[in-house]
């Protein structure tokens, strides 16, 4: 299960969880400057008493090209029609490839044939790495490049329950399984004492999403 600590990939091991699954989760320190989604990742774990919980530490600021990994600006106070055209400068090259990957090889090395990562590709800022063809695309490479894949004959699966919901779904859904969504930090921008700034397209995302969803948000804002 790989877990940021946000909405999306916490419903999405609760949904992992509710369908029987017993997850080993894994969480990056990859340089992002929202580092507080690490420790939301560890309340999580935590909470949902995960099998194991990595954290990887990878430094993806030695690239840039992101304001999540560099001193670019977040994008903010964005309407939902802009989030729609193009992708923001708060896209990570490469990253969900990247987490894939690690993922890909933890599980080889655990046995696990299932991996379970929540991209979403309804209300999200339009990210390619995203998109249901992506997530296609990766898995059959999977199956290419793995030992288990080649002599075993073993089929990696990747689960992406939420790609095609809307955040008012995914709230409505994780509130039936009793997600706790306090527990979670979605900011891409957050103080220094973990209130969400409310105005990144993350937070407008969450705040339009359990709007929708008529739930009350429980975490803070600035």
């Amino acid at each position: 299960m790989l877990l940021s600590g946000g909405l999306d990939s916490t419903t999405t091991l609760a949904i992992a969880v509710d369908e029987g699954y017993e997850p080993h989760a894994m969480t990056f320190r990859y340089g992002q400057r929202h580092a507080a989604e690490i420790e939301a990742a560890r309340r999580i774990a935590r909470r949902f008493r995960v099998v194991r919980h990595q954290v990887v530490d990878i430094d993806l600021r030695a690239f840039g090209g992101s304001a999540l990994t560099g001193d670019e600006e977040v994008p903010r106070d964005r309407s939902v029609d802009d989030m729609s055209r193009g992708i923001p400068i708060s896209y990570v090259p490469g990253r969900n490839t990247i987490f894939l990957s690690f993922a890909m090889a933890w599980a080889e090395v655990l046995g696990i044939d299932d991996i379970f990562i929540g991209v979403n590709a309804i209300d999200y800022s339009g990210y390619p790495d995203c998109r249901p063809e992506y997530i296609e695309a990766f898995e059959r490479m999977a199956r290419l490049a793995t030992r288990a894949g080649v002599e075993q004959d073993r089929r990696l699966t990747i689960h992406a329950p939420l790609i095609r919901m809307t955040k008012a779904e995914i709230i409505r859904r994780g509130v039936q399984l009793g997600v706790d969504y306090s527990l979670t930090m979605s900011c891409y921008d957050p103080s220094a004492d973990g209130r969400a700034c409310g105005r990144c397209d993350a937070c407008l995302l969450r705040l339009k999403g359990f709007r929708e969803a008529g739930v009350v948000d429980p975490i803070r804002y600035r």
